[in-house]
């Protein structure tokens, strides 16, 4: 089977969100799959993150910390930007094109197989085909260690089948409600569901009502807490850089070899009994709680013994991570302003989206270019982001569940902003540049969907 085929049968088995409850949240049929490819899951290590926003920043740090630390590292997240590959990587490398229709033969063969002798009820779905190609890949790798992002929820998340050495529990807020609830309480009930007996949690202190589902669970189970506080330094505007010794959270312009600068977040830390020198590119205050994680995650599997792991890799791992479409910002270049890329698709982070925004482009006018999908939150992340806006213009990402410019309108109707539509993506990106000075900032935000294509459309370096 060609790599084409392969990636061609994987999306017409339909968008991860677009199946049924059955059909997506039922992990006996995911241990079915998985035993007869011979449990691949049990034969490396893994960490398991699950929340709402911020798994995949975090999955990300921690990769890159263990790879710096010399383990051999997966990593599995989702979605994807602009190709498929991205979400299963080994350190840092993704999947090969022929590794990947490789494994997409084995695993759908075995799934054919499996329902035709009627040991499953029907075929797995996009993702449960995803965490088993990722598995099997990872086990023939011999990967030291597999960072894995829980894909939606937790409880009953396909990537829930491992034990975890650390179980890591992210920001939680409202988003999915279709399928984990309509309360925060609800949702966190669902993200707790990676907790194992007697295992380990490292979680942030965060809303009252996850709280108290996090530490009852914790409770429950007997798990070993690790309640991590995260750096907080003052905020501070503009781009001066402080001594080491101010400690202040500062953005500085320092030449990047791909696209002429990037933003960096430093501050100093106590780890492992040793000061470092966080330097983070991922730019946001929000950022700092994931980095945080990262940081609590990686000690715990130091003390569990996993070699390699210093106070100097973590300082490594931290200044080389690389996630892309997380407030990436783009150097202005020939014919186009300044840009920020930023994969914001729910109200929480849209608050984190503005609040970076405003930290480093106080005082520049900004040109919105907005898509989402039509079952988010799309009025209150209007009403969020639309006020920083000199100009926005709506526009619909190729996915059939994107919502056109129109119900964009509509639903920013309250903030007062002129919006405008424009139904292609290239198009509107078109128009943002015809309206933007050399001062402007264009910022791309409201789904994954539109910051990928958006990449695919400007062939961006990633």
């Amino acid at each position: 089977m060609s790599y084409e085929t392969a990636v061609a049968r994987m999306f017409a088995l339909g968008h991860e969100l677009a199946q049924t409850p059955a059909h997506k949240f039922d992990l006996a049929h995911v241990r079915v799959l998985l035993q007869a490819l011979g449990h691949p899951e049990r034969r490396f290590p893994s960490v398991l993150i699950a929340g709402t926003n911020g798994k995949g920043s975090t999955a990300a740090t921690l990769a890159s910390i263990l790879r710096s630390s010399g383990l051999k590292t997966g990593l599995y997240t989702s979605p994807h930007l602009v190709r498929i590959n991205e979400r299963i990587q080994v350190n840092a490398k993704e999947i090969s094109d022929d590794d990947f229709a490789f494994l997409h033969g084995e695993v759908d063969q075995t799934a054919e197989r499996l329902v035709e002798h009627g040991e499953l009820p029907w075929h797995p779905s996009f993702f449960e085909m995803m965490t088993a190609i990722a598995f099997e890949h990872f086990a023939r790798e011999r990967v030291d260690l597999a960072v894995l992002e829980v894909g939606m929820g937790g409880r009953l998340d396909a990537t829930n089948v491992v034990e975890p050495c650390v179980s890591v529990i992210t920001d939680i807020s409202l988003d999915h409600q279709k399928y984990l609830g309509n309360t925060v309480s609800e949702i966190a009930r669902e993200k707790v569901g990676i907790i194992r007996p007697g295992g380990v949690a490292v979680a942030l202190p965060q809303q009252p009502e996850a709280n108290d589902v996090i530490g009852n669970t914790i409770l429950e189970l007997r798990a070993h807490a690790v309640n991590v506080v995260p750096y907080v330094p003052p905020l501070t505007t503009g781009y001066r850089v402080p001594s080491t010794e101010e400690g202040l959270l500062t953005a500085e312009h320092a030449k990047n070899a791909q696209d002429g600068r990037q933003l960096v977040y430093r501050y100093p830390l106590q780890v492992l009994d040793e000061e470092i020198l966080v330097e983070t590119p991922l730019l946001g205050r929000h950022q700092l709680r994931n980095v945080a994680l990262a940081i609590a995650a990686v000690v715990e599997l130091h003390q569990q013994e996993f070699s390699g792991i210093t106070a100097q890799s973590i300082e490594r791992g931290i200044r080389e991570t690389r996630w892309p479409g997380r407030f990436q910002v783009m150097a202005a270049r020939p014919g186009w302003p300044e840009m920020v890329i930023d994969v914001a698709h729910n109200p929480a982070g849209a608050w984190a989206l503005r609040s970076a925004l405003s930290e480093c482009y106080e005082g520049r006018p900004l040109v919105f270019v907005f898509g989402a999908m039509r079952d988010k939150a799309i009025s209150e992340m209007t009403e969020i982001l639309f006020p920083l806006a000199d100009r926005v213009i709506a526009t619909r990402p190729e996915n059939p569940r994107a919502a056109s410019p129109e119900d964009i309108q509509r639903a920013a109707a309250r903030t007062g902003v002129p919006v405008e539509a424009v139904e292609e993506v290239h198009s509107a990106l078109e128009r943002a540049r015809t309206l933007a000075s050399d001062a402007t900032v264009i910022v791309i935000a409201g789904s994954i969907y539109l910051a990928g294509e958006v990449m695919r459309s400007m062939a961006l370096e990633r």
